[in-house]
């Protein structure tokens, strides 16, 4: 599904995860102020209390570093795999040598 909006700016996150943790508003009041869905807004304050620490989950760095152990991880597997079928195949050309 294509995005409707770009993605905002971590500098505008950051404020406004500030500005709902000190204004006093509701989250949805907030967020209404600040022109973004009240699910984004939760999402983002979540986000900012596992940063903190304040809160139970993966951090930001730690989510990214284990997406690039993912990648990384698939890349070594399909390797390995061409590496042994390139294995069998050559074994099997010196047989009929």
């Amino acid at each position: 599904m294509a995005r409707t909006k770009p993605p905002y700016a971590p500098e505008f996150r950051a404020e406004a995860v500030r500005l709902a943790r000190t204004s006093g508003q509701s989250l949805r009041m907030s967020a209404e102020h600040l022109g973004v869905s009240v699910e984004a807004l939760r999402d983002w304050v979540k986000r900012a209390a596992i940063d903190a620490g304040e809160r139970e989950g993966l951090a930001t760095e730690e989510r990214e570093e284990l997406r690039r152990l993912r990648r990384e991880n698939h890349v070594l597997r399909m390797e390995r795999d061409i590496l042994r079928k390139a294995t069998v195949f050559f074994a099997r050309e010196s047989e009929s040598w």
